[in-house]
Protein backbone atom coordinates (compact mmCIF):
# COMPACT_ATOMS: atom_id res chain seq x y z
CA UNK A 1 0.00 0.00 0.00
CA UNK A 2 1.36 3.50 -1.06
CA UNK A 3 0.94 6.07 1.58
CA UNK A 4 0.09 9.70 -0.21
CA UNK A 5 0.15 12.85 2.52
CA UNK A 6 -1.69 15.73 2.05
CA UNK A 7 -0.53 19.16 3.59
CA UNK A 8 -4.08 21.17 2.26
CA UNK A 9 -7.37 20.30 1.82
CA UNK A 10 -7.44 18.89 -1.56
CA UNK A 11 -10.67 18.32 -3.21
CA UNK A 12 -11.78 14.78 -2.10
CA UNK A 13 -13.00 13.83 -5.69
CA UNK A 14 -9.66 14.84 -7.00
CA UNK A 15 -7.94 12.08 -4.32
CA UNK A 16 -10.63 9.92 -5.45
CA UNK A 17 -8.34 9.55 -8.37
CA UNK A 18 -6.25 7.51 -6.67
CA UNK A 19 -6.68 3.74 -7.18
CA UNK A 20 -6.90 0.93 -3.76
CA UNK A 21 -2.96 0.61 -4.05
CA UNK A 22 -3.07 3.66 -1.95
CA UNK A 23 -4.31 5.66 1.08
CA UNK A 24 -4.47 9.09 2.52
CA UNK A 25 -2.18 9.76 5.82
CA UNK A 26 -1.41 12.52 7.93
CA UNK A 27 2.39 11.42 9.03
CA UNK A 28 4.15 12.91 6.02
CA UNK A 29 7.18 11.10 8.02
CA UNK A 30 6.22 7.70 6.11
CA UNK A 31 4.98 8.71 2.65
CA UNK A 32 6.16 8.16 -0.60
CA UNK A 33 3.96 11.02 -1.72
CA UNK A 34 2.54 14.11 -0.75
CA UNK A 35 0.12 16.36 -2.53
CA UNK A 36 0.12 19.83 -1.35
CA UNK A 37 -2.05 23.67 -2.61
CA UNK A 38 -0.30 26.51 -1.10
CA UNK A 39 1.48 24.96 2.34
CA UNK A 40 4.90 26.49 2.68
CA UNK A 41 7.54 23.07 2.32
CA UNK A 42 10.52 25.33 2.37
CA UNK A 43 11.53 24.70 6.43
CA UNK A 44 10.09 20.85 5.99
CA UNK A 45 11.99 17.43 6.35
CA UNK A 46 11.36 15.14 3.95
CA UNK A 47 11.06 11.60 4.94
CA UNK A 48 13.75 9.20 3.51
CA UNK A 49 11.02 7.40 1.38
CA UNK A 50 9.42 10.30 -0.04
CA UNK A 51 9.55 9.94 -3.75
CA UNK A 52 7.95 12.83 -5.03
CA UNK A 53 5.57 16.02 -4.18
CA UNK A 54 2.28 16.97 -6.63
CA UNK A 55 1.47 20.85 -6.31
CA UNK A 56 -2.50 20.59 -7.58
CA UNK A 57 -1.80 24.23 -9.44
CA UNK A 58 0.91 25.41 -11.45
CA UNK A 59 2.59 28.01 -9.15
CA UNK A 60 5.76 25.97 -7.01
CA UNK A 61 6.81 28.89 -5.27
CA UNK A 62 6.21 26.82 -1.76
CA UNK A 63 8.40 24.17 -3.05
CA UNK A 64 12.64 24.22 -2.63
CA UNK A 65 12.81 22.59 -5.86
CA UNK A 66 16.63 21.93 -5.97
CA UNK A 67 16.34 20.41 -2.33
CA UNK A 68 14.19 17.84 -3.48
CA UNK A 69 16.33 17.63 -6.64
CA UNK A 70 19.31 16.82 -4.92
CA UNK A 71 17.42 14.45 -2.41
CA UNK A 72 15.84 12.78 -5.35
CA UNK A 73 12.47 14.00 -4.66
CA UNK A 74 10.76 14.87 -8.50
CA UNK A 75 8.50 17.87 -7.54
CA UNK A 76 5.34 17.82 -10.49
CA UNK A 77 2.72 20.51 -11.03
CA UNK A 78 -0.81 20.19 -12.91
CA UNK A 79 -0.54 23.14 -15.45
CA UNK A 80 -3.56 23.51 -17.75
CA UNK A 81 -5.94 22.09 -14.99
CA UNK A 82 -7.11 25.33 -13.56
CA UNK A 83 -7.13 27.32 -16.70
CA UNK A 84 -10.58 27.24 -17.39
CA UNK A 85 -11.79 28.51 -14.04
CA UNK A 86 -8.43 31.52 -14.52
CA UNK A 87 -10.06 32.59 -17.82
CA UNK A 88 -13.17 33.04 -17.13
CA UNK A 89 -12.14 35.07 -13.85
CA UNK A 90 -10.06 37.03 -16.31
CA UNK A 91 -12.81 37.93 -18.62
CA UNK A 92 -15.10 38.65 -16.28
CA UNK A 93 -12.90 41.11 -14.63
CA UNK A 94 -12.36 42.71 -18.05
CA UNK A 95 -15.93 43.57 -18.05
CA UNK A 96 -15.92 44.82 -14.44
CA UNK A 97 -13.54 47.03 -15.45
CA UNK A 98 -14.91 48.20 -18.76
CA UNK A 99 -18.34 48.67 -17.26
CA UNK A 100 -17.70 50.41 -13.93
CA UNK A 101 -19.30 47.61 -12.38
CA UNK A 102 -17.66 47.48 -8.49
CA UNK A 103 -17.74 51.26 -8.77
CA UNK A 104 -21.44 51.19 -9.55
CA UNK A 105 -22.21 47.97 -6.86
CA UNK A 106 -20.37 50.16 -4.07
CA UNK A 107 -22.83 53.41 -5.38
CA UNK A 108 -25.74 51.33 -5.17
CA UNK A 109 -25.23 49.69 -2.06
CA UNK A 110 -25.27 52.82 -0.31
CA UNK A 111 -28.47 54.19 -1.52
CA UNK A 112 -31.31 55.06 0.95
CA UNK A 113 -35.02 56.24 1.19
CA UNK A 114 -38.23 55.60 -0.11
CA UNK A 115 -37.18 57.41 -3.72
CA UNK A 116 -34.29 54.95 -4.40
CA UNK A 117 -35.57 54.08 -8.06
CA UNK A 118 -34.96 58.01 -8.48
CA UNK A 119 -31.82 57.69 -7.29
CA UNK A 120 -30.66 55.35 -9.32
CA UNK A 121 -32.07 57.09 -12.67
CA UNK A 122 -30.25 60.14 -11.64
CA UNK A 123 -27.03 58.75 -10.59
CA UNK A 124 -26.12 55.91 -13.06
CA UNK A 125 -24.65 57.96 -15.63
CA UNK A 126 -21.54 58.31 -13.80
CA UNK A 127 -20.84 54.83 -14.17
CA UNK A 128 -21.41 54.66 -18.19
CA UNK A 129 -18.64 52.25 -19.46
CA UNK A 130 -17.46 51.23 -22.68
CA UNK A 131 -17.83 47.43 -24.16
CA UNK A 132 -15.15 45.14 -25.16
CA UNK A 133 -16.17 43.80 -28.42
CA UNK A 134 -14.00 45.91 -31.32
CA UNK A 135 -11.06 46.44 -28.73
CA UNK A 136 -7.69 45.62 -28.71
CA UNK A 137 -6.53 42.50 -26.25
CA UNK A 138 -3.21 41.80 -26.05
CA UNK A 139 -2.04 38.50 -24.17
CA UNK A 140 1.09 38.84 -22.96
CA UNK A 141 2.35 34.47 -22.74
CA UNK A 142 0.45 32.19 -24.77
CA UNK A 143 0.62 29.35 -22.39
CA UNK A 144 -2.71 26.98 -21.71
CA UNK A 145 -4.55 30.32 -19.97
CA UNK A 146 -3.17 32.91 -21.91
CA UNK A 147 -4.53 30.83 -25.15
CA UNK A 148 -7.44 30.39 -23.90
CA UNK A 149 -8.06 34.04 -22.68
CA UNK A 150 -6.72 34.98 -26.23
CA UNK A 151 -9.45 32.61 -27.76
CA UNK A 152 -12.81 34.09 -25.55
CA UNK A 153 -11.90 36.81 -26.02
CA UNK A 154 -11.45 36.72 -29.82
CA UNK A 155 -14.73 35.24 -29.59
CA UNK A 156 -16.46 37.90 -27.77
CA UNK A 157 -15.27 39.97 -30.78
CA UNK A 158 -12.14 41.65 -29.91
CA UNK A 159 -9.26 42.14 -31.48
CA UNK A 160 -6.54 39.88 -30.11
CA UNK A 161 -3.15 40.20 -30.45
CA UNK A 162 -0.46 37.98 -28.88
CA UNK A 163 3.48 38.05 -27.53
CA UNK A 164 5.03 34.95 -26.11
CA UNK A 165 8.93 34.97 -25.22
CA UNK A 166 9.10 31.34 -24.64
CA UNK A 167 7.19 30.49 -28.21
CA UNK A 168 8.91 30.92 -31.57
CA UNK A 169 6.57 33.04 -33.76
CA UNK A 170 5.46 30.48 -36.06
CA UNK A 171 4.69 28.44 -33.26
CA UNK A 172 2.00 30.88 -31.91
CA UNK A 173 0.59 31.08 -35.61
CA UNK A 174 -0.11 27.71 -35.47
CA UNK A 175 -1.42 27.42 -32.05
CA UNK A 176 -3.47 30.99 -32.57
CA UNK A 177 -4.17 31.51 -36.21
CA UNK A 178 -6.87 34.06 -35.38
CA UNK A 179 -4.36 36.15 -32.97
CA UNK A 180 -1.87 38.44 -34.34
CA UNK A 181 1.67 38.23 -33.06
CA UNK A 182 4.14 40.56 -32.29
CA UNK A 183 7.19 39.89 -31.82
CA UNK A 184 8.00 43.10 -29.91
CA UNK A 185 6.17 43.56 -26.34
CA UNK A 186 6.41 47.00 -26.80
CA UNK A 187 4.18 46.79 -29.58
CA UNK A 188 1.99 44.91 -28.17
CA UNK A 189 1.64 47.22 -25.36
CA UNK A 190 1.14 50.43 -27.44
CA UNK A 191 -1.54 48.70 -29.31
CA UNK A 192 -3.19 47.43 -26.48
CA UNK A 193 -6.84 48.98 -24.90
CA UNK A 194 -6.70 45.98 -22.67
CA UNK A 195 -3.22 44.17 -21.47
CA UNK A 196 -3.37 40.58 -19.84
CA UNK A 197 -0.60 38.58 -18.00
CA UNK A 198 -0.21 35.34 -18.42
CA UNK A 199 3.78 34.20 -17.54
CA UNK A 200 5.27 32.24 -14.93
CA UNK A 201 7.10 34.02 -12.09
CA UNK A 202 10.68 33.64 -12.55
CA UNK A 203 14.35 35.52 -11.88
CA UNK A 204 14.18 36.80 -15.60
CA UNK A 205 10.34 38.01 -15.28
CA UNK A 206 10.44 39.43 -11.60
CA UNK A 207 9.33 42.90 -11.79
CA UNK A 208 9.60 42.44 -16.11
CA UNK A 209 6.98 45.36 -15.65
CA UNK A 210 8.71 48.70 -15.19
CA UNK A 211 9.47 52.45 -16.13
CA UNK A 212 10.55 51.47 -19.32
CA UNK A 213 7.65 49.05 -20.35
CA UNK A 214 4.96 51.05 -18.69
CA UNK A 215 6.35 54.08 -20.55
CA UNK A 216 5.41 52.35 -24.02
CA UNK A 217 1.75 51.40 -22.75
CA UNK A 218 -1.33 53.27 -24.65
CA UNK A 219 -2.69 56.04 -23.27
CA UNK A 220 -5.83 55.19 -21.22
CA UNK A 221 -5.26 50.79 -21.64
CA UNK A 222 -6.58 48.50 -18.79
CA UNK A 223 -3.91 46.39 -16.97
CA UNK A 224 -4.58 42.87 -16.02
CA UNK A 225 -2.72 40.39 -13.93
CA UNK A 226 -4.05 37.35 -12.99
CA UNK A 227 -0.58 36.12 -13.29
CA UNK A 228 1.92 36.49 -10.10
CA UNK A 229 2.19 39.69 -8.43
CA UNK A 230 5.93 39.57 -8.81
CA UNK A 231 5.78 40.22 -12.24
CA UNK A 232 5.09 44.02 -11.67
CA UNK A 233 7.20 46.62 -10.85
CA UNK A 234 4.79 48.42 -8.18
CA UNK A 235 6.42 51.67 -7.92
CA UNK A 236 6.49 51.71 -11.70
CA UNK A 237 3.03 50.50 -12.23
CA UNK A 238 1.88 53.71 -9.67
CA UNK A 239 3.64 56.08 -11.85
CA UNK A 240 1.65 54.76 -14.82
CA UNK A 241 -1.64 54.87 -12.82
CA UNK A 242 -0.74 58.58 -11.61
CA UNK A 243 0.08 60.01 -14.76
CA UNK A 244 -2.34 62.25 -16.69
CA UNK A 245 -1.35 61.09 -20.05
CA UNK A 246 1.29 64.17 -20.96
CA UNK A 247 3.94 62.82 -18.47
CA UNK A 248 7.03 60.16 -20.25
CA UNK A 249 4.51 57.34 -19.00
CA UNK A 250 1.39 56.63 -20.28
CA UNK A 251 -1.16 56.49 -18.26
CA UNK A 252 -2.79 53.14 -17.24
CA UNK A 253 -6.19 54.05 -16.44
CA UNK A 254 -6.80 50.69 -14.15
CA UNK A 255 -4.85 48.13 -13.09
CA UNK A 256 -7.18 44.52 -12.39
CA UNK A 257 -5.44 42.18 -10.55
CA UNK A 258 -5.69 38.96 -8.20
CA UNK A 259 -2.98 39.60 -6.03
CA UNK A 260 -3.35 42.32 -2.79
CA UNK A 261 -0.56 44.14 -2.17
CA UNK A 262 -0.05 47.58 0.16
CA UNK A 263 1.30 49.50 -2.00
CA UNK A 264 -1.69 49.59 -4.56
CA UNK A 265 -4.62 48.56 -2.04
CA UNK A 266 -7.88 50.68 -1.40
CA UNK A 267 -6.80 53.13 -4.65
CA UNK A 268 -10.11 54.01 -7.00
CA UNK A 269 -8.55 52.79 -10.00
CA UNK A 270 -7.54 49.04 -8.68
CA UNK A 271 -9.64 46.51 -8.74
CA UNK A 272 -8.56 43.62 -6.02
CA UNK A 273 -9.93 40.56 -6.23
CA UNK A 274 -8.82 37.94 -3.21
CA UNK A 275 -6.47 35.44 -5.13
CA UNK A 276 -9.99 34.07 -6.65
CA UNK A 277 -8.41 32.48 -9.96
CA UNK A 278 -8.23 28.69 -9.62
CA UNK A 279 -10.75 29.18 -6.93
CA UNK A 280 -14.08 26.98 -8.24
CA UNK A 281 -14.77 23.68 -7.29
CA UNK A 282 -14.22 22.60 -11.03
CA UNK A 283 -10.42 23.45 -10.88
CA UNK A 284 -9.87 21.90 -7.22
CA UNK A 285 -11.07 19.18 -8.52
CA UNK A 286 -9.43 18.95 -12.24
CA UNK A 287 -5.72 20.15 -10.26
CA UNK A 288 -6.16 17.34 -7.27
CA UNK A 289 -6.72 14.57 -9.59
CA UNK A 290 -4.16 15.85 -12.47
CA UNK A 291 -1.89 15.33 -9.21
CA UNK A 292 -2.51 12.06 -8.26
CA UNK A 293 -2.75 10.76 -11.95
CA UNK A 294 0.83 12.42 -11.79
CA UNK A 295 1.61 10.47 -8.58
CA UNK A 296 0.86 7.56 -9.07
CA UNK A 297 2.46 7.11 -12.81
CA UNK A 298 6.04 8.23 -11.15
CA UNK A 299 5.73 5.70 -7.92
CA UNK A 300 4.63 2.23 -10.31
CA UNK A 301 5.99 3.46 -13.44
CA UNK A 302 8.98 5.78 -13.45
CA UNK A 303 7.29 8.35 -15.79
CA UNK A 304 7.45 12.21 -15.43
CA UNK A 305 5.11 14.16 -16.95
CA UNK A 306 4.74 17.94 -15.64
CA UNK A 307 7.77 17.88 -13.23
CA UNK A 308 8.97 21.76 -12.93
CA UNK A 309 12.59 20.19 -10.84
CA UNK A 310 13.51 16.70 -13.20
CA UNK A 311 13.21 16.18 -17.19
CA UNK A 312 9.97 14.09 -18.92
CA UNK A 313 10.78 10.58 -19.25
CA UNK A 314 8.27 7.70 -20.06
CA UNK A 315 8.13 4.30 -21.04
CA UNK A 316 4.53 3.75 -20.95
CA UNK A 317 3.05 1.72 -17.90
CA UNK A 318 5.28 -1.38 -16.51
CA UNK A 319 4.71 -4.68 -17.84
CA UNK A 320 4.86 -8.48 -16.59
CA UNK A 321 8.28 -9.30 -18.83
CA UNK A 322 10.23 -6.20 -17.57
CA UNK A 323 12.44 -4.70 -14.47
CA UNK A 324 12.27 -1.43 -14.76
CA UNK A 325 14.92 0.88 -12.99
CA UNK A 326 14.60 4.61 -12.15
CA UNK A 327 17.69 6.46 -11.96
CA UNK A 328 18.51 10.53 -10.93
CA UNK A 329 21.74 11.95 -11.57
CA UNK A 330 23.08 15.32 -11.04
CA UNK A 331 25.87 16.97 -13.27
CA UNK A 332 26.08 14.07 -15.45
CA UNK A 333 25.18 15.38 -19.84
CA UNK A 334 23.92 11.79 -20.32
CA UNK A 335 21.99 9.83 -18.11
CA UNK A 336 21.21 6.73 -19.92
CA UNK A 337 24.82 6.08 -20.66
CA UNK A 338 25.57 6.13 -16.95
CA UNK A 339 22.51 3.98 -16.36
CA UNK A 340 23.58 1.67 -18.89
CA UNK A 341 26.72 1.27 -17.47
CA UNK A 342 25.84 0.75 -14.20
CA UNK A 343 23.54 -2.73 -15.14
CA UNK A 344 25.49 -3.70 -18.15
CA UNK A 345 25.13 -7.13 -16.94
CA UNK A 346 21.99 -7.12 -17.95
CA UNK A 347 19.63 -6.36 -21.11
CA UNK A 348 18.78 -3.05 -21.68
CA UNK A 349 15.53 -3.27 -23.66
CA UNK A 350 14.29 0.23 -23.73
CA UNK A 351 15.82 3.18 -22.34
CA UNK A 352 14.66 6.91 -21.90
CA UNK A 353 16.12 10.00 -20.53
CA UNK A 354 17.03 13.47 -19.91
CA UNK A 355 18.41 16.34 -18.53
CA UNK A 356 17.28 19.52 -16.55
CA UNK A 357 19.15 22.59 -15.02
CA UNK A 358 18.59 23.44 -11.21
CA UNK A 359 16.60 27.07 -10.82
CA UNK A 360 19.82 28.81 -10.29
CA UNK A 361 21.55 26.63 -12.89
CA UNK A 362 24.82 25.53 -11.03
CA UNK A 363 23.66 22.45 -11.41
CA UNK A 364 22.35 19.97 -14.45
CA UNK A 365 19.65 16.97 -13.05
CA UNK A 366 19.31 13.90 -14.83
CA UNK A 367 16.84 11.02 -14.89
CA UNK A 368 16.59 7.64 -16.99
CA UNK A 369 14.70 4.81 -17.20
CA UNK A 370 15.99 1.69 -17.96
CA UNK A 371 13.59 -1.39 -19.33
CA UNK A 372 15.69 -4.71 -18.11
CA UNK A 373 15.15 -8.29 -19.62
CA UNK A 374 16.32 -9.47 -16.16
CA UNK A 375 15.71 -8.96 -12.23
CA UNK A 376 17.97 -6.63 -10.72
CA UNK A 377 20.10 -8.53 -7.94
CA UNK A 378 21.98 -5.68 -7.04
CA UNK A 379 22.66 -1.91 -7.29
CA UNK A 380 25.80 -0.42 -7.50
CA UNK A 381 26.75 2.76 -6.49
CA UNK A 382 28.16 5.07 -8.60
CA UNK A 383 29.13 8.78 -8.22
CA UNK A 384 26.97 11.13 -10.17
CA UNK A 385 23.81 8.96 -9.23
CA UNK A 386 21.75 10.53 -6.31
CA UNK A 387 18.92 7.95 -6.19
CA UNK A 388 18.05 4.25 -7.70
CA UNK A 389 14.83 2.98 -7.43
CA UNK A 390 13.81 -1.10 -8.54
CA UNK A 391 10.04 -1.06 -10.37
CA UNK A 392 8.33 -4.38 -11.01
CA UNK A 393 5.21 -5.01 -12.57
CA UNK A 394 2.34 -4.30 -9.90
Amino acid sequence: MYKISTLNKISPAGLGAFTDSYSITDDVSCCCGIVVRSADMHEMEFGKGLLAIARAGAGVNNIPLDRCAESGIAVFNTPGANANAVKELVIGAMILAARNIPEGIAWASGLHGDDVSRQVEKGKGQFAGTEIAGKTLGVVGLGAIGAMVANAASSLGMNVIGYDPYLSVNAALRLLPGVGIRRDIKELLGESDYITLHLPATDSTKGMFNDELLSCVKSGAVFLNFSRDKLMDEGALIKALDADGTAPLGKISKYVTDFVTAGIHGRPDVIVLPHLGASTAEAEDNCAAMAARELMDYIENGNIVNSVNLPAVSLGPVTADETRVAVITKDEPDPVRLASAMFADNTVKAAAGGTRPSTDGSSLYGYALLSLAQPVTSVPKVDGVVKVRVLQDM
